[in-house]
C-alpha cells in the first residue's frame, strides 16, 4: 500500500533502525523528516536518503521541541527511535539514583516530551510509534534501571492508545539489533562480532536482528488498519501494539513481518 502524500517524522532517524525506517517510508512514497542531536549525522543521513528533510534536535531538551514541531506543521506519523544514548547495568545496590534518573531523563522523558509537543500536529488518521526494549519482558540480573525504564514506556503507550484514539499508538520493543549504537560501547570490531555471535547462539533463529528486519512492522503499521492490542513476541525482537483490546497474531505472521487486519 502506498504512503503517497503521508508525512512522517522520525526522531532518531539518522542511524540504525531509525535510518532504515526512513528509507522504507521513502520507498513507499512518504515525505520524510529525520531529526537527531548531531548535525553531522543529520547531514549524512539527508545525503544518504536523497529526498528527506533533516534537523538537529535534542529530544532531551524540552525547549527545542515545540519550536521544532511548529516549524514542521501537520503530519501523519511520528516514530521515535532515539534512546538518549545510555545503557546502565549493574547490581541494584551499587547503582546511584542519579544514574537511574539520567536514564529516565533520556529515553523515557525524551519520548514523553516528543509526543507531548508533536500531538497538536498529528492527524487523527495518523500514528505514533515509540521504542522500548526487550528487557521489559525478559529481565536479566543487573538490569533494574533498564527493565523499569522500558516497562514504563510500554505502560505509557498503553494509556496513550486509549487517550489519543483514533490515533494509533504502538511500541517497538527490540532485542539486540546490530546497529551503530554498539560501536559507542568502546569495544573493538572483533569483540563486537564475538558478542553478536554469542547472543545469536542463544536465539531460536541463530542470528542477531538487523535494522531492516526490525523496521518492517514499523512501516507496516503505518499502511494498514491494524487492530489495537496486537502482541508480537520473539527471542530476537519483540513487538507490541498497545491499546484497549488484546488480539494475538500467529507467530508465522511475525516471521513474515505482517500486521494486516485479518
Amino acid at each position: 500500500m502506498s504512503l503517497q502524500n503521508h508525512r512522517a517524522v522520525i526522531v532518531g532517524g539518522t542511524s540504525g533502525i531509525g535510518l532504515a525506517t526512513a528509507k522504507l517510508f521513502l520507498s513507499r512514497g512518504a515525505q520524510v523528516i529525520v531529526a537527531s542531536r548531531s548535525q553531522e549525522k543529520v547531514d549524512a543521513a539527508v545525503k544518504d536518503l536523497g529526498s528527506a528533510q533533516g534537523y538537529a534536535l535534542d529530544f532531551q531538551d524540552e525547549s527545542q521541541m515545540n519550536p521544532f514541531f511548529e516549524k514542521i506543521g501537520d503530519f501523519d506519523h511520528l516514530v521515535v527511535t532515539a534512546t538518549g544514548g545510555g545503557s546502565v547495568n549493574g547490581p541494584f545496590g551499587s547503582l546511584g539514583i542519579d544514574v537511574a534518573r539520567a536514564e529516565f531523563d533520556g529515553k523515557f522523558w525524551g519520548q514523553y516530551t516528543t509526543v507531548k509537543a508533536a500531538l497538536p500536529y498529528i492527524k487523527e488518521s495518523g500514528s505514533i510509534t515509540l521504542t522500548s526494549g526487550v528487557l521489559a519482558a525478559r529481565p536479566t540480573r543487573g538490569a533494574s534501571t533498564l527493565v523499569a525504564l522500558n516497562s514504563a514506556i510500554e505502560g505509557f503507550a498503553r494509556v496513550l492508545a486509549m487517550d489519543l484514539a483514533p490515533i494509533r499508538v504502538n511500541v517497538v520493543s527490540p532485542g539486540m539489533v546490530d546497529t551503530p549504537v554498539y560501536s559507542g560501547m568502546g569495544m573493538d570490531t572483533e569483540s563486537l562480532a564475538l558478542m553478536f555471535q554469542t547472543v545469536a547462539q542463544s536465539l531460536l533463529i541463530q542470528h542477531v536482528a538487523n535494522p531492516k528486519r526490525s523496521l518492517r512492522l514499523t512501516c507496516t503499521w503505518r499502511q494498514t488498519h491494524t487492530r489495537p492490542g496486537l502482541c508480537f513476541k520473539s527471542k530476537v525482537v519483540q513487538y507490541w501494539l498497545v491499546s484497549k483490546q488484546l488480539r494475538v497474531i500467529p507467530q508465522q505472521h511475525l516471521c513474515l513481518g505482517a500486521a494486516a487486519d485479518r
